[in-house]
C-alpha cells in the first residue's frame, strides 16, 4: 500500500504524490502522471502496478496548484470539472507544474538512486512529451494517448530522452491522420496504434481495453528496461 508524500518544487510550492514502493530490489523509479480526473483510485493502482514490477512509482498531483485534494471519476460531470481543472493548470505562468514534475523525477532519482522514467495517461500523456523535452534526468518517457501531442506546436518539441507513444485508432479526440503526421514528424518516437478507443488503459471507464491495455504494458515496461540498461 502507498502512502501520500509532500514534493518542494523550485518554486517552493509543496506538491503532494502518491507513492508506492517496491518490495523487491528497485529497478530505478516510474513517475505516473494522471489524467484530468487527479490522482485517483485508478492512477494510484496504476503506480501500485509499476511497483510490483519492481520499480519505485510516485505520482504527483498536477492539479495542486489550482486546487488541492483532486480525486474524480468517470462521469460527464467529472469530466467536466476535470477539464476545468487542467484549463486553470495550463494558464498558469510556466513553468508552473512542469516544476512539480521536476520534483517528482529528483526525488524519485535520489530514493531510488537509478534512472527514471515518465509515464502519463490522457492529459498526463500530453505533460509526458512536453516533460521528455523540458525535464532533467528523465531515462524513458511514455505518453499514453496524449492530447494535444499530435498538434502542430506539440509536435514539434525537441524531446531529450528515448520517448515511446501509445494511440487508440477509435480515439475521437486524436486523429489517426494527426498521429501519422506525428510519426514523420518525429521518426526517432516509437509509435504504437491499438484497436481500441481514448482510455483505453483505464479499467474505470467505458473506452477500457483489456487487450490494448495489456499489450501497451508489455512494450512500455520492455522500452523502459532497455532505457535502464
Amino acid at each position: 500500500m502507498g502512502q501520500s508524500i509532500q514534493l518542494k518544487a523550485s518554486d517552493g510550492f509543496m506538491c503532494s504524490a502518491y507513492l508506492a514502493l517496491p518490495k523487491v530490489p528497485v529497478r530505478g523509479a516510474v513517475v505516473v502522471v494522471q489524467e484530468i480526473f487527479g490522482v485517483n483510485s485508478h492512477i494510484r493502482a496504476v503506480a501500485e502496478g509499476y511497483a510490483l514490477a519492481g520499480f519505485l512509482a510516485i505520482a504527483p498531483a498536477t492539479f495542486d496548484r489550482v486546487e488541492k485534494g483532486v480525486e474524480l471519476g468517470y462521469t460527464a460531470d467529472d469530466m467536466k470539472k476535470g477539464i476545468e481543472l487542467k484549463a486553470k493548470v495550463e494558464a498558469l505562468p510556466a513553468p508552473a507544474v512542469i516544476a512539480d514534475l521536476q520534483a517528482a523525477v529528483d526525488y524519485a532519482t535520489l530514493n531510488s538512486k537509478g534512472k527514471v522514467a515518465m509515464v502519463g495517461y490522457c492529459w498526463g500523456g500530453l505533460l509526458t512529451w512536453r516533460s521528455a523535452e523540458l525535464v532533467r534526468g528523465l531515462s524513458a518517457a511514455v505518453p499514453y494517448y496524449g492530447g494535444g501531442i499530435t498538434s502542430d506546436g506539440e509536435s514539434s518539441r525537441l524531446p531529450r530522452c528515448p520517448v515511446m507513444a501509445h494511440f487508440g485508432e477509435q480515439d475521437q479526440h486524436i486523429s489517426m491522420e494527426s498521429v501519422r503526421a506525428f510519426e514523420k514528424k518525429q521518426p526517432d518516437v516509437k509509435v504504437h496504434v491499438y484497436a481500441a478507443d481514448h482510455g483505453f488503459n483505464c479499467d474505470q471507464r467505458g473506452s477500457h481495453n483489456v487487450k490494448a491495455a495489456d499489450e501497451a504494458l508489455e512494450e512500455t515496461l520492455a522500452f523502459i528496461v532497455r532505457n535502464f540498461s
